[in-house]
């Protein structure tokens, strides 16, 4: 489907099944994250807003090693129902990941990390309850 915006420009609509297999993607990936605690999960739909995705999931690990273990998860999660051109970035330090599988980006962080980011504030999201007040970032404080 496309929409035509003036008679030279036309944008390309996602087809309706397009949208759910977007929309089932984004629910396996919060499913994923749920079942491994991870916290503050939030998704935004993007969809409009951007021709990258449909979705971004934003959630936080309490801990580097936990962030890789959620990463870890979900990737074998996404490798098992066939998803194979997988971007993934930040494996290595763990503090922030990207994993990138089209229809849907996933953002995990660390909390201190996603509080100095706030990644819900460029797309217009109001930050998970008490986040900001949780985690006020100390560069000068290692021992977070």
């Amino acid at each position: 489907m496309e929409l035509k915006l003036t008679e030279s420009e036309t944008v390309s609509m996602p087809s309706p099944q397009d949208s759910k297999e977007s929309r089932d993607l984004a629910n396996l990936i919060l499913d994923v994250l749920d079942e491994h605690s991870a916290q503050e999960i939030i998704e935004i739909d993007i969809r409009g807003k951007s021709s990258i995705s449909d979705y971004m999931i934003v959630a936080s690990g309490r801990s580097n090693r936990h962030v890789g273990a959620l990463s870890d998860y979900l990737i074998k999660s996404l490798k098992n129902t066939g998803k194979k051109n997988i971007g993934i970035e930040g494996l290595k330090s763990c503090d922030w990941v990207l994993i990138d599988v089209g229809d849907v980006i996933v953002h995990l962080f660390r909390p201190e990390v996603r509080a100095f980011y706030n990644i819900e504030k460029i797309w217009s999201m109001p930050s998970p309850l008490g986040l900001n007040e949780k985690i006020q970032y100390d560069p000068e404080n290692t021992e977070t």
